[in-house]
């Protein structure tokens, strides 16, 4: 699965890098090993011969090379090892934005904002900072008890004194045994916490002004403040532990050094040891704190770590609900003749069909209008025409050939689609307007913006078509942030037009406007209108009325009204209120 493969793969792909950067460490922690063999040494002749400026200048510039030697080796390890994790770290955010662009709409509508900002910040940096600096303490722990242990050996010292001396650090498989379950569970629980709290001030952020409108200002404190105090008593059980277990581990080293300097102490009374072997066992015992303290560290990270890489990998083994078969093939542009034949479908967990029995021809070049209650199934079936969803096989054809074996980039490159709600970025008016392509020519988004009536708006702005959005657009009002979606679906000149609904937001001299310039603009082209107002769609070459998932109408705008039914009746509150509003003009 792609998420197993996930620090694997980043391993294999750098791993001369590594291999460099882990030689060169451990080059220098041999280097610093030398440092108390060599002060011993000096030590003992210092006791037999006294101090002599030979001797200090020798021993002086011997450890000035062993400190030079250890610092620059360490630094360009140092260095190799934090830059591929830097590498880590980027190829993974882009590896994780690449993976929420084929996942469906279903797995979105499961998992908030927040909890996927969580995954890309929080995650991926716990992971980061586990590789980049579980390696460098790694290495320098275990390369400098090696060489602790092997410079020890060879340096005269008893048996006796080195054994009594380590043996309080054989308790150390047991500490981690114990700690690193329980380290690992409290760190998933604070990454959950904080994918909490991200995704409900995302929310709270996003509800601002419906908080200051309604002065409920306090009671969105208190939600955010919940999240927060739960971050903090999961932190504070992390910290319990890990203080805990980085605390012993340097106290396990301190019991060493008591044992050593006791024993010790007594061999050099009895002349059974030299004074700078005791001076060098003290300070080998005393440099094995440092490691211990790090590997300390480095099994925090590592089970903090393993926690945010659990999270990583069931992420990227997710599967998209909407996969592309192995023998898809490309839509051809000409072909955009749709034929629905006995489609039902129900949303995953819901308790009734959203469609059922529906049946539709669209010849290539027509028109639809759909018309039908709030929830009746209209943007429904636009989902199931884009694969948003999975319509059953062989119920949705387009171009002859059923929607499941046509790819998804031909598909839906060849619908232009335009929802009530058209979400616009924070960015210039026109790049909004030129999404599909950003090398359009600016006559061609000046053209567009006319078509959907929001050219006049968008001149009037200070900077026109460089005007810079605020967040989803809300520089602009409701209608106007409707027909620059509407002129972004435009532009596109798609074969196939889909507008769920996306005139809702404008007056009814301006849709009048719209929908003439679209038929002038769509001619030869297939469009589907879903709309609440039936001036919209009654242009329509036909018109069909959803009701609770079925096709209850359907015919012309003629025809529906001499039927008398649904169609009939919401024409005839239309037309009143439309009169009304003149009345009162």
């Amino acid at each position: 699965m792609k998420g197993k493969k996930l620090l694997r793969d980043h391993i294999r792909a750098h791993w001369p890098y590594y291999a460099v950067a882990v030689t060169i460490m451990a080059a220098a922690n041999i280097i610093y090993a030398f440092f108390p063999r060599v002060l011993g040494q000096f030590t003992d002749e210092l006791e037999l011969q006294g101090l002599t400026e030979q001797s200090v200048v020798k021993y002086s510039l011997l450890l000035l090379a062993i400190g030079v030697g250890y610092g620059l080796f360490f630094g360009i390890g140092q260095y190799i090892n934090h830059r591929m994790g830097r590498y880590f770290e980027f190829n993974t955010r882009q590896k994780l934005f690449r993976h929420f662009t084929v996942l469906s709409e279903d797995y979105f509508s499961r998992n908030g904002k927040g909890k996927m900002l969580s995954y890309v910040m929080n995650d991926v940096t716990s992971v980061r900072e586990s590789i980049a600096n579980g390696v460098n303490q790694m290495t320098n722990a275990s390369i400098l008890l090696i060489s602790v242990i092997v410079m020890i050996s060879i340096s005269g010292i008893p048996f006796s004194l080195l054994a009594i001396s380590v043996a309080p650090l054989l308790s150390i498989p047991f500490l981690v045994i114990y700690f690193g379950p329980r380290i690992r569970e409290r760190s998933k629980n604070v990454q959950e916490s904080l994918a909490v709290m991200t995704e409900s001030a995302e929310e709270q952020f996003g509800g601002i002004k419906v908080t200051k409108t309604f002065a409920t200002e306090q009671i969105a404190h208190e939600r955010f403040s919940e999240t927060v105090d739960r971050i903090r008593a999961n932190q504070l059980r992390l910290v319990k532990a890990t203080s805990l277990f980085q605390s012993v581990l340097p106290f396990v080293g301190a019991m060493s050094m008591v044992v050593a300097i006791t024993y010790g102490g007594i061999l050099v009374s009895r002349s059974a040891l030299s004074l700078g072997d005791f001076v060098a066992i003290t300070l080998y015992l005393r440099m094995i704190m440092q490691p211990l303290q790090q590997i300390g560290n480095v099994i925090n990270t590592i089970q903090r770590s393993r926690a945010s890489l659990d999270r990583l990998n069931r992420l990227l083994s997710e599967v998209p609900d909407i996969r592309e078969a192995a023998e898809a093939t490309p839509l051809q542009p000409a072909a955009t003749d749709i034929e629905i034949h006995g489609l039902s479908f129900q949303y995953p967990g819901a308790n009734r069909p959203s469609l059922q029995d529906i049946h539709i021809s669209i010849k290539a070049g027509s028109t639809l209008g759909i018309i039908g209650k709030t929830g009746s199934g209209k943007t429904t079936l636009m989902k199931l025409l884009l694969r948003v969803y999975d319509a059953p096989e062989h119920t949705i054809m387009i171009g002859g050939k059923d929607i499941r074996q046509i790819t998804l980039e031909s598909l839906r490159s060849q619908i232009a689609y335009v929802p009530q709600d058209g979400f616009l970025f924070s960015t210039t008016i026109r790049d909004n307007i030129a999404f599909y392509d950003r090398k359009a020519s600016m006559e061609r988004v000046e053209e567009a913006a006319k078509h959907a009536e929001i050219y006049e708006n968008i001149v009037g702005f200070p900077k026109g078509f460089e005007t810079r959005l605020g967040e989803r657009g809300l520089t602009l009002s409701g209608g106007q942030r409707q027909r620059t979606s509407l002129a972004r679906g435009m532009i596109k000149n798609a074969p196939i037009l889909i507008m769920d609904d996306s005139v809702s937001a404008v007056d009814a001299v301006t849709e009048t406007k719209i929908i003439s310039n679209l038929k002038k603009l769509r001619q030869g082209k297939t469009t589907l209108l879903i709309a609440h107002r039936i001036s919209a769609v009654k242009h329509a070459d036909e018109i069909i009325v959803l009701d609770d998932g079925r096709i209850t109408e359907r015919g012309t705008h003629e025809e529906l009204l001499r039927l008398g039914g649904y169609y009939a009746s919401l024409h005839s509150i239309q037309e009143g209120d439309d009169s009304i509003e003149q009345q009162g003009g």
